[in-house]
């Protein structure tokens, strides 16, 4: 895959996971952990999707930009990664709400990850 595809690639993961966040949290799934992003949905939803957006569209444009710079090379190798991640995680949210996830499974998911991440 070519560098502006991966860039264009973490620019609509971004997007998926902007729209995925606001689905979750207006329908009581889950709960928005950046500060500055949930009082940005407390505003409603156009703000906190602009910005989103705005900080993703920044960010590919930057990283494909500089794309010959060898750090930027790694740190959209890391974004990707992270957003992999992300999507991960909304898929889990996803089988959890459709009740498809015992409790006990979301309990141990959730000290995992506090393990990786502490």
């Amino acid at each position: 895959m070519s560098f502006p595809q991966q860039a264009l690639l973490l620019f609509l993961l971004n997007f998926f996971d902007a729209v995925l966040t606001i689905f979750w949290i207006r329908n009581g799934y889950a709960t928005e952990g950046n500060h500055l992003m949930a009082t940005l949905l407390d505003i409603g939803d156009s703000p906190f999707l602009a910005v989103k957006l705005a900080i993703g569209a920044v960010t590919a444009f930057v990283l494909w930009r500089w794309k010959d710079v060898k750090i930027a090379k790694y740190g959209l190798m890391l974004s990707l990664a992270i957003y992999i991640g992300l999507m991960a995680i909304h898929f889990i949210t996803g089988l959890s709400a459709a009740g498809l996830l015992s409790e006990t499974f979301l309990t141990d998911v959730s000290i995992w990850t506090n393990d990786i991440l502490a």
